[in-house]
C-alpha cells in the first residue's frame, strides 16, 4: 500500500534526525516545509520533501498502484499524542458540574462520595462489553479530532476485580483499534469508601494482591499514582511505585494538581516517564526536573474545567524544560479529548505560542507515553499516523479557531479513515 499526498500547503513537524523532545526556546521553533509533499509505505512514513523536489514516482518500479491525494490549500501534521486520558468509564458526572457550579470544591465533592469514587461505583456495575461500547464511541471521536496515540488508565475500579476488568477492556480497544494505545494501573487512584481510616491497609491491597495480578495478565505498560493532598502520600507512593517497578511496569505521576505535594519529586526519584498535572510547581520542583528523564506534562481541560491555577508553564520552559501538554479525557474533570482545544487553552490561558503547543501535543507528548520513536512527528520510518487539515492560512490559526473543526481527514498506519 503506497500513499502519496500531494501539493502540501504546509507539512508540520518535520525532522530528518528524530528527536526525543522538544526543550526550553527551542520549543518555539517548529520545522515545516512549504509546498511539500509525503509519501506513506506499508504503514511507515517513506519520504518527504519540497514539491519541486519530489521524484517521478510514475516512472518507478513498484509504483504502479498509488492513491494519491491532492493537499492543495490544506496543511498536514502528525496525529495528536494524547499522554493522560481516563476514557476508560461508565456514565457522566454532570451533576457534580452543577454541583462545582454552585461552588463546591474538587475535594468537597469527593468527600461526599462524588468524585472518582462516583466513577467506581458505576464501573463496579457496568459488564467489559458495555464499558468497551461506551469507549469505542469515545475512541472514534478522539480520532476524528486528529488523535493518533492515546494512554488509558484504570483507577475507577478500586478493587482487585473492577480494576482488572477496566485493564482488559483497556487491552480489547488495543487490539480493535488503528490507534496507538498505552495502558497504565492506576489502583492508587482514590480510597474506597470502605478503606476510609484504612488507608495503609488499601496500599497494601494495591501493593500485594492489584499489581501482581495486573502483571501476571500483561494488563499494563505503566503504573501510576495519584500522590496529592488528601489522595496518596509521598511514602505511600513510593511503595507503589516501587512495587510495580518490580514487575516491569515504569511510572508515571499524577502530581501537585492540588498542593505542594512532593509528587514531583518521587516521581523524578523513580524515574517516571511523566508527571501530570502540576499546578503546583515551585523552583524546588523545576530544579529537581532538570536533568532528569521525566517528562512535566501539564492538563489545561482540567485546570479550565475546575477552574483552577494555571501551572506556570513559562517558568518551566524559560529553566529549559519540556513540557508536554494532554487532555486528561474523564467524566469528572476533563470531559473531553479534543487536543486542538488543548492547544488553544494552552495559547490562551497559559501563553504558549502556537508553535510550543503544536511542540507540546506532538513529539513532546509522544515521550511522555513512550512512543517517541514511533510517532510525534513527520520523519522517515515513522508510523504514519497524520491528519491533512482544512484550507487554512497558517499554523497558527488552528489554535486560534479554537472552536472550529479543521480537520478534513485522518490517516492512521497509513490507511485513510
Amino acid at each position: 500500500m503506497k500513499l502519496l499526498i500531494s501539493n502540501i500547503k504546509t507539512l508540520v513537524q518535520v525532522e530528518e534526525t528524530p528527536r526525543k523532545w522538544v526543550a526550553g526556546t527551542d520549543m518555539a521553533n517548529l520545522n515545516c516545509i512549504d509546498d511539500a509533499y509525503l509519501l506513506i509505505e506499508d504503514e511507515k512514513i517513506s519520504d518527504f520533501g519540497k514539491m519541486e523536489d519530489m521524484p517521478n514516482y510514475d516512472e518507478m518500479d513498484g509504483f504502479d498502484h498509488v492513491e494519491e491525494i491532492d493537499a492543495t490549500g490544506r496543511m498536514v501534521f502528525p496525529s495528536f499524542c494524547d499522554s493522560h486520558t481516563h476514557l476508560v468509564y461508565a456514565g457522566s458526572r454532570e451533576i457534580e458540574y452543577t454541583d462545582k457550579i454552585k461552588g463546591l470544591s474538587y475535594e468537597e465533592i469527593a468527600k461526599r462520595g462524588g468524585g472518582i469514587l462516583n466513577s467506581a461505583k458505576r464501573m463496579h456495575d457496568a459488564t467489559e462489553d458495555e464499558l468497551y461500547e461506551a469507549a469505542m464511541e469515545r475512541i472514534h471521536e478522539i480520532i476524528s479530532m486528529g488523535t493518533g496515540a492515546v494512554e488509558i488508565k484504570s483507577g475507577y475500579g478500586l478493587t482487585v476485580e473492577d480494576e482488572l476488568k477496566m485493564l482488559r477492556v483497556i487491552k480489547r480497544i488495543k487490539e480493535t483499534t488503528p490507534l496507538t494505545i498505552k495502558s497504565s494501573f492506576l489502583g492508587a487512584h482514590a480510597v474506597p469508601a470502605e478503606y476510609r481510616g484504612r488507608q495503609g491497609e488499601y496500599v497494601d491491597l494495591v501493593i500485594n494482591e492489584m499489581i501482581p495480578q495486573v502483571a501476571a495478565e500483561d494488563l499494563a505498560d505503566y503504573i501510576d499514582v495519584f500522590c496529592d493532598e488528601g489522595f496518596f502520600t509521598v511514602e505511600e507512593t513510593d511503595r507503589i511505585l516501587n512495587a510495580g517497578m518490580k514487575h516491569g511496569m515504569r511510572p508515571k505521576i499524577h502530581a501537585n494538581e492540588l498542593d505542594y505535594s512532593g509528587g514531583i519529586q518521587v516521581g523524578v526519584k523513580y524515574n517516571a516517564l511523566s508527571v501530570d498535572h502540576l499546578e503546583f510547581v515551585g523552583e524546588e520542583e523545576i530544579k529537581c526536573l532538570k536533568d532528569s528523564e521525566t517528562m512535566p506534562t501539564v492538563l489545561p481541560g482540567a485546570a479550565f474545567f475546575l477552574n483552577m491555577v494555571c501551572s506556570p508553564v513559562r517558568d518551566m520552559m524559560n529553566a529549559g524544560l519540556p513540557v508536554a501538554l494532554a487532555s486528561d479525557f474523564n467524566p469528572g474533570s476533563s470531559p473531553s479529548g479534543n487536543m486542538k482545544f488543548i492547544m488553544s487553552l494552552a495559547c490562551i490561558n497559559y501563553k504558549m505560542l502556537p508553535q510550543e503547543a503544536v511542540n507540546a501535543t506532538t513529539i513532546n507528548s509522544a515521550y511522555a507515553m513512550g512512543v517517541q520513536e514511533e510517532l510525534g512527528s513527520i520523519a522517515r520510518g515513522k508510523i504514519a499516523n497524520v491528519f491533512i487539515t482544512k484550507e487554512i492560512p497558517s499554523v497558527e490559526f488552528m489554535p486560534y479557531a479554537y472552536g472550529s473543526n479543521l480537520i478534513d481527514a485522518v490517516i492512521l498506519r497509513g490507511q485513510r479513515l
